[in-house]
């Protein structure tokens, strides 16, 4: 049996009320992973009026979740939903595009998913 890689790694950068996020998640993101997410988004935006935030995630190696953090990131999702103004997914997966179209649905900012990297950024910078 191979040894399962796991890896998340999160990036911030904030100009006055705009703020741009990124991650990237390498295998299956647990419960501890958004207990690590969640509190730097808190921070980041806590006290800001009307934060305008674009994010960047880096799916083109996640595996997927575990139930719990699944249900984490639902959570976070509409805990953060005006505040999300445009999310890029970059990947390879259908599956993947088929749950950024689903996603869509419930939140308020625009989601797209792209296969490749650079338009995914060139699309949130627009």
């Amino acid at each position: 049996m191979g040894t399962q890689v796991h890896r998340l790694t999160v990036g911030m950068k904030e100009f006055g009320n705009e703020f741009f996020l990124s991650f990237k998640a390498v295998g299956t993101l647990t419960h501890e992973d958004y207990e690590l997410i969640t509190p730097i988004i808190d921070a980041a935006l806590e006290g800001v009026k009307d934060p305008k935030v674009k994010v960047l995630i880096d799916a083109s190696e996640f595996e997927g979740w575990e139930m719990q953090a699944a249900w984490d990131d639902f959570k976070l999702g509409l805990k953060y939903n005006n505040e999300f103004e445009k999310i890029a997914i970059y990947g390879k997966k259908e599956w993947l595009e088929i749950g950024t179209k689903i996603s869509s649905w419930f939140l308020s900012g625009e989601i797209r998913y792209f296969d490749d990297y650079d338009d995914a950024v060139a699309w949130l910078s627009a």
